[in-house]
This record gives C-alpha cells, structure tokens and sequence, in this order.
C-alpha cells in the first residue's frame, strides 16, 4: 500500500506551483493585484497559505510566475508561427488573431490585462514584467513579420511597427470594454467577431494593391 501512495505524493507535490500559478491567474483576474491576497490564492488551489512560500517569496513573484508560465507559451507559439509561417501573410493573420482574440474572450486573459492597466501607476513592475515579457517579443515578431511581407511584396509600405500596434489595438479596446463597461449595463462585444472584421479591414488597407 505505501509503495503504490509514495508517487502519488511525489505527483501531488510537483504539480502545486502549477497549480498555485492557475489559481494566482483567476485570483488576479477577478480582485486585481492590490485586493488578491495570498490566502484567496491559496484557497483556490487547495493548499496553505505557507505553501505558496515554498515555491514564491512575494506576491509580485507569484504574478511573475502568472505571465511567464500562463500567458507567455500562448503568445510564444504565435511567435513561432509569425516567425515561420506555412502561408501566405494575409492567411496567417486570418489564423492567429482571431486565435488570440479567443483565448483573451474565453480565459482569464482579459481581466489580469484590465489589472495591469488599471494598477501599473501604483504597481509598476506588473507593467514591466507585462511589457518585457510578453508585449515586447509579441510586437518585435508582429513588426518583423509585417517588415518581410512587405519585402515579399505582399503589404504596400509603411512603418511595420505602427502597423503592428495598429492591428491589435482595436482587441485591446474590446478587452478592456468587455472587462470595465460589460459589467455595468454596456452591450457585450464578440471579440473573435470583432478580430475576424478587423483582421479583414487591415488587409484591405495593407495588401500591397490598395490604394495608398
């Protein structure tokens, strides 16, 4: 009996700061950095409140741990696919944005998004982790992919990097609408919708025959 229990232990064990790091990524999400206390944290991933120090000192470690481990593989195979793509640019784009718009729609994406904005004056290093992490790699790949379509002759020229800001800004604004406005009385957004729409406009105003 006790040689068949000793794994699960050691399995149990292992998966806790994953577990801790899924449970940090809804706590952020639902009360913001400044009300998530480490006891709420804990609660939801069914371990003590001294766990969490076995595996991350502060806070601020544990919200680290949120970007790198929960957020940033999602947008690290975007920039695998951005870097390499098997398609034609304009196909590609119609692929990931909607892809990304998703998973902002349907995860706690939105609100630790909403967190970062709404906190970075009194908590600037959720910004820069946010910003060094996942919005400067995200935006080099997009501008760089932006920079070699147009090289293909595929997108009429421009500054790649407005480009990039350009096409996901109107994701973040449906974001933050979904995550500030919704909740008082305003209109729901179809955030996929609004990327596919989006996604289409930019083409129409990129591709390498639009007028210019």
């Amino acid at each position: 009996m006790s040689s068949t229990a000793a794994p699960k232990l050691k399995r149990r064990k292992a998966d806790r700061p994953d577990e801790i790091v899924a449970a940090a990524f809804q706590v952020f999400a639902k009360k913001g950095f400044a009300a998530a206390r480490l006891e709420d944290i804990a609660a939801r991933a069914g371990v003590s409140k001294g766990a969490i120090y076995l595996y991350f000192a502060t806070k601020e470690d544990v919200f680290r741990a949120v970007v790198e481990q929960a957020v940033a593989p999602h947008l690290a195979q975007v920039r695998a696919a951005v870097a390499a793509p098997s398609h034609a640019f304009p196909d590609l784009l119609r692929d990931i944005v909607p892809t990304m718009a998703g998973l902002a729609a349907s995860s706690p994406l939105g609100g630790v998004l909403k967190m970062v904005v709404g906190e970075s004056r009194n908590f600037p290093h959720l910004a820069q982790a946010w910003h060094d992490t996942l919005v400067a790699p995200a935006l080099a790949a997009m501008t760089a992919a932006i920079a070699a379509a147009q090289a293909r002759g595929e997108l009429r020229p421009c500054d790649p990097r407005q480009a990039a800001i350009g096409l996901v800004a109107p994701m973040l604004v449906g974001v933050i609408w979904r995550e500030t406005f919704v909740p008082v009385g305003a209109a729901p957004l179809d955030i996929p919708a609004l990327a596919r729409q989006h996604v289409e406009t930019w083409l129409g105003g990129m591709s390498a025959g639009a007028a210019g």
